[in-house]
């Protein structure tokens, strides 16, 4: 099953020449090409700029206008650059050769997981929304150009299918987050009303025990007050120091305000160059 969605056409080079394309030390060393018509570096969405502030009442959220400019412009030209989507994977036989970098999406169902996949790549249809919760059953790799994969997970914690079907699920998810060489972080999705959960702690000591980097991703916080969303997060933070492959900083996130976005770009960006060492 291969390349059902394509949007955007990649080209053979997966870096232009400096003579078509002009690259900030961030955007170059991540290997991603930055074209002269690329947003501005400090171009940050509307949607973004309603809560620039971040979280108030002590709490220690990313504002976006606090980020490195190099690494926002990197990270827009590569998740709002081509993308085309290479397989769906219900079988671990099945998984694409590991020839690039991959990040993977993971998160309890109804997270908000989808939404926050095509707010980031600003395609309204790339990860598929749903109202019925678990509706993803396999991974979905994408591919960014000749930059990264991007794998979208089956959600954990609660599915609308047979409790058989389910296991083989999860299990195939764990043999994959254990065992992929080219896995270079998880971002593991926390719903910003009802904070970390049993089975999120779960995936965390997974992960932990497999040495894979993860980092936590608060969703829907436009549906959090702001001083709640400050305790939690601040909670979300102790918890995370506990946990030896955990990121320690925590990105907040509003699919639907367009808030985090431009952090989570900047921060795949990194990514990026810290695996090319």
């Amino acid at each position: 099953m291969i390349a059902e969605h394509d949007d955007g056409q990649r080209d053979g080079d997966p870096v232009r020449t400096l003579a078509e394309t002009s690259q900030t030390p961030a955007a170059s060393a991540a290997g991603v090409p930055v074209s002269d018509d690329a947003a501005p570096a400090d171009a940050v969405s509307s949607a973004n700029a309603v809560d620039a502030d971040g979280v108030d009442e002590g709490g220690a959220d990313t504002a976006d206008d606090d980020l490195d400019p190099g690494l926002v412009k990197a990270g827009r030209s590569l998740l709002l650059g081509p993308v085309s989507f290479v397989m769906g994977v219900a079988r671990l036989t099945d998984i694409p050769d590991p020839d690039l970098p991959e990040i993977a999406f993971a998160g309890r169902s109804n997270v908000g997981k989808s939404s926050l996949i095509n707010g980031l790549t600003e395609r309204g249809n790339l990860a598929r929304v749903s109202n019925t919760p678990g509706r993803t059953q396999q991974l979905n790799f994408f591919r960014f150009g000749d930059a990264m994969l991007m794998v979208d997970m089956p959600g954990y914690g609660y599915a609308e299918a047979p409790k058989a079907i389910v296991k083989t699920w999860q299990k195939m998810v764990f043999r994959y987050l254990r065992g992929r060489s080219t896995l270079a972080r998880v971002y593991v999705l926390i719903d910003a009303r009802h904070g970390v959960k049993d089975n999120d702690r779960e995936v965390f000591k997974l992960l932990d025990d497999a040495a894979v980097s993860y980092q936590v991703v608060m969703t829907k916080a436009d549906k959090e007050k702001a001083a709640v969303l400050a305790r939690r997060l601040k909670a979300t933070e102790e918890e995370l120091r506990r946990h030896v492959a955990a990121y320690p900083k925590v990105i907040v996130t509003s699919s639907r305000k367009g808030r985090g976005l431009e952090a989570l770009r900047a921060a795949i960006a990194q990514l990026l160059i810290e695996n090319r060492g």
